[in-house]
């Protein structure tokens, strides 16, 4: 692919021309330019050359007045199922275009091409030239996180000899750095790991680390090919900062250890002689199964590296902190060696973790729980998720709903915490109102907690409450969190709950294990609501909570008029 094609070419220019933008830009051609109407054919001397042209040139050099199209050359025969996908950043998630390139065809093969760019490059094969095609077609400047994608056809030596052309012509799609997922099925490496590495260093070694003009950092960068963050402005005069590695397990594994040994040879240069431990920073989610059934997760990460490993008490987490410190000491090799195992665990955890929530976002309607911040990507210097996204087929604001929860009356104080702070910080951070009920008696053994919100805050504000039961020992060890959840639902829509015989009923709690009681012998309230009762652990609650709400928006759809025959829609009132 060392051939290529330069598109949008002016008739006023010439082979000179040509030459002249190559030689500015530092990039050897292996022969003339072949100029024709409107474009243009060269020879670089190899692949990684003519990458750096499409890299360079392509939509961002000018000639007499107009932009270059720049692209590898493919004759019509070999324009069959095999596509070029450009600049995709080193941190972007790979599931991201694993999905994106699925919803057009079977992807048979997908592997990373090595260049010297920052952006990664990956070339794909579908399974039939129809679906490239498409692909081509749909992706080609498809805007992620801003940026647009480049895509084209690259030479498929196994297309048959009569194969029909693809694709029209050979134009392009607005140029721009592309931001996308990254490559597809099978194995084949990665560009980084979902979870990066997050370190606590001492504040006094950050100036070392990121070197005269940031030449040390950007040599870290370059020899581990990660993306590394240095939060200097977090926690202001903080003894510790925090540092973001985003890489493939081992490029974070080899920046980890440049960074201790640069810190290491800054202690020596300065005298420092207190010793500097390895500090990993770890969503508290998966330090669980980090420390392992009675510790013999951890104290085999200890034996099998010869070091010594602490973990900061659950204490000093909070709702905008959920990271837990674990302080590995021992030597570089030592620390090292510890890190991949730790990370690995951490991996490990975060990948199930997300297998059981797609599983849960399969069954629950109407709810994006990749926007939920349940995994780490909500944590400072995490990186980006598809947080921001709206739930496909989202229009506008949804509606708020209102629930109330049954905790035990003990766990109140949990709920509410110190002056309230708790509560407030869990109201914040799942955008909801909550608030506790007044206790129906002095001897009441429950209490009812009132959140008002949309589908994604209930989520967060119930999920959150589940957990603090939980972690406040208001349940057993062994014990899950159940709990009874009410939700109002007009009196004429209970039937439509309950269903013919009990028949809805009975379906919503076998799909979701939840108990799911509409009292019939019920006095509607002043709104004309009655009560329908749920009970269960926090999925199945959520799973019969989104399925109520399904139906009454299908009896609030059906109860709307219908416009007459020909009925003409009113015209708006002049003002």
């Amino acid at each position: 692919m060392n051939k290529l094609y330069i598109g949008n070419v002016s008739e006023e220019a010439s082979a000179e021309d040509l030459e002249t933008i190559f030689e500015q830009w530092k990039i050897p051609h292996s022969g003339p330019f072949l100029i024709k109407t409107g474009y243009a054919f060269v020879d670089c001397p190899d692949e990684k050359v003519a990458m750096k042209a499409i890299d360079i040139l392509s939509g961002k050099v000018e000639l007499h007045g107009k932009l270059l199209e720049v692209e590898h050359s493919v004759p019509k025969r070999q324009r069959s199922c095999k596509l070029q996908i450009r600049n995709i950043p080193p941190h972007m998630q790979w599931e991201v275009l694993d999905g994106l390139l699925a919803q057009y065809g079977a992807v048979e093969n997908c592997e990373q091409v090595n260049t010297d760019t920052e952006t990664a490059v990956v070339n794909v094969r579908y399974a039939a030239k129809d679906q490239a095609r498409l692909a081509m077609e749909k992706l080609n400047g498809f805007l992620m996180e801003n940026y647009a994608l480049k895509v084209s056809y690259i030479p498929d030596e196994n297309a048959a000899p009569d194969a029909a052309p693809l694709g029209g012509r050979r134009g392009f799609a607005p140029r721009g750095s592309s931001r996308s997922g990254s490559p597809g099925l099978g194995a084949r490496p990665k560009l980084q790991s979902d979870v990066p590495l997050r370190m606590l260093v001492p504040t006094q070694f950050v100036g070392a680390i990121i070197g005269k003009e940031g030449a040390t950092i950007r040599n870290i960068t370059k020899q581990t090919h990660s993306k590394i963050d240095i939060h200097r402005k977090e926690n202001a005069g903080a003894a510790e900062k925090p540092i973001t590695v985003h890489s493939t397990p081992e490029g974070c594994s080899n920046a980890c250890r440049t960074i201790m040994e640069i810190m290491q040879k800054e202690a020596v240069d300065t005298k420092f002689t207190e010793e500097i431990p390895l500090k990993i920073l770890a969503h508290n989610n998966f330090v669980g199964r980090l420390i392992g059934k009675e510790g013999r997760n951890l104290k085999k990460i200890e034996q099998d590296t010869e070091t010594k490993i602490t973990i900061s008490p659950l204490q000093d987490l909070t709702l905008y902190n959920p990271e837990r410190t674990i302080t590995v000491k021992g030597s570089i090799d030592a620390c090292s060696r510890a890190e991949e195992e730790v990370m690995k665990k951490v991996r490990e955890s975060y990948e199930n973790d997300c297998a059981a929530m797609n599983l849960q976002s399969n069954l629950i309607p109407g709810l994006n729980l990749n926007a939920l911040g349940l995994f780490p990507g909500g944590a400072p210097g995490m990186p980006p998720s598809m947080a921001n996204a709206p739930p496909p087929g989202a229009q506008g604001q949804q509606e708020s709903e209102t629930v109330h929860l049954f905790i035990p009356a003990l766990a109140v104080g949990a709920i509410i915490g110190k002056q309230g702070q708790h509560i407030k910080q869990l109201s914040r951070f799942a955008g909801a109102s909550i608030k506790i009920a007044p206790a129906d008696g002095a001897d009441a053994k429950q209490r009812m907690v009132i959140v008002a919100g949309p589908p994604e805050a209930q989520f967060k504000a119930q999920g959150r409450i589940f957990g603090k039961l939980k972690e406040e020992n208001f349940f057993g060890p062994k014990e899950e969190v159940r709990l009874e959840a009410h939700i109002k639902v007009p009196s004429f829509a209970a039937g439509r709950v309950i269903g013919k015989g009990g028949k809805t009923v009975n379906e919503l709690q076998n799909l979701t294990s939840a108990e799911v009681v509409v009292p019939r012998e019920q006095t509607p309230d002043e709104n004309d609501q009655v009560v329908v009762k749920i009970t269960g652990h926090f999925y199945a609650s959520q799973l019969a909570q989104r399925k109520i709400q399904e139906i009454l928006c299908q009896v609030r759809r059906q109860q709307q008029p219908k416009p007459s025959p020909g009925a003409q829609p009113p015209l708006p009132r002049r003002k």
